[in-house]
Order: C-alpha cells, then structure tokens, then sequence
C-alpha cells in the first residue's frame, strides 16, 4: 500500500485460551508497528500486581460498567471467571477513522458480538497452544493464580478451543518469535485489501490524469 493513501484502520483480533500466549504476542506487535494501537478494555475484576488503571485495563466497579452498557456505550461485553469485560466504543471508532489499526486481546464471546457490530472492520486470528501440556506450563509459570484458578482455566480451554472455526486465521504458537512474523504477514495482506483503502479511487483518478 502507497503510504499517500488513505486508508480506514482495521480491527485486528486475537483470541486463544488463557495461556496460549496471545499477550506475548500482542505486546511484540505493539513494540513493532506504530500504526497498531492496544483496545483498552474496561473490566470488572480487580488489578493484578503491576497492572496500570487505563493502560492495562479500565477498572470499574459493577455499576459502572452496567452503566455504559446500557447507555450503548460498549462494543462488546462478556462475562469470563465471574468478571465481566468490555471494550468502550468511541474510542476504536476514532483510530479507525484515523486510519490506526486497533489491536483487540479479547475472547470468543466478544469476537462475536464485534463480528454482528462490525464485521467489515474485522479480522479475526485464533491462536493455538502446541500442546495441552505445554499449555498447562504456561499457566503454572506465570505463577499469578493459585492451583485451583490453573485447573479451572485448563477446564474452560476445550471450550474455548472449540471456537477456533469462527476465525479466518489460525496461528498454533510454538514459537513467539514464528507467531509474530505470521500475525505480521496477516496484517500485511489485510491493510492491502482494496475496501479498507479510502483513498484509493482518488489516486488512481491522479494516476490516470497523468497518463
């Protein structure tokens, strides 16, 4: 894509089970495209150590985010481990307008409703752990939940798993570094597409005058 072209940003989501690495990966994209802006979302569930009220997540109490769900003020909400999880509006819709992609680390539930809300705006990759037990070692190395909350998020990964034909891309996250590059290419090829550049009628008048 000519960098003069003015484009209409994306929706780029990945989604995976708690563990699969999709925050690893999330973070790498971020530190290496500066045309990637990270959804905020806003939740329910208090902030684990080291997590920043606005950066991190929107922390609000139950009512609040009642509140803006019912003013029509979210994009999409679920509720995941007895907290639930949104992603304000107004906000995406300006970095796309601006031509910013926004980067959404959210599950399938609110893959869902994003595809009903804005399905042209949207690409969707699921990321796959290698292996069930290598998926079991990421969670006990992260050493931020107790054993019961492991066994419970390796209880809810089948389900989750099974969600992995609603998206038009699959990265099965052996290596970080290998992911990446792929989630990269994928973003690539959609920036392309010839609907998500606003500009392009206009440049290919100019082209055509010139001739």
């Amino acid at each position: 894509m000519c960098a003069n072209i003015v484009r209409r940003g994306l929706m780029l989501v990945l989604s995976s089970p708690s563990g699969a690495g999709k925050t690893t990966l999330s973070r790498g994209l971020l530190a290496s495209d500066d045309a990637v802006t990270m959804s905020v979302s806003m939740t329910t569930r208090p902030p684990r150590p080291g997590e920043v009220d606005g950066e991190d997540y929107i922390f609000v109490d139950p009512q609040q985010f009642g509140e803006m769900r019912n003013r029509g003020g979210l994009l999409e909400f679920a509720k995941v481990f007895d907290n639930y999880y949104g992603t304000p509006k107004a906000p995406v819709e300006a970095a796309l307008s601006a031509g910013r992609d926004v980067l959404f680390d959210i599950d399938w539930q609110g893959t869902q409703q994003l595809q009903e809300a804005a399905a042209d705006d949207l690409v969707r990759v699921f990321i796959l752990p290698p292996t069930a037990a290598e998926l079991e070692r990421r969670l006990k190395s992260r050493a931020q939940d107790s054993a019961e909350v492991v066994s419970a998020r390796m209880a809810q990964a089948s389900d989750e798993i099974s969600h992995y034909a609603e998206y038009e891309y699959i990265v099965v996250n052996h290596d970080a570094e290998e992911s990446l590059g792929q989630i990269r290419a994928i973003l690539t090829a959609e920036r392309l597409k010839r609907a998500r550049q606003t500009g392009l009628s206009d440049f290919v008048h100019g082209l055509r005058e010139a001739l």
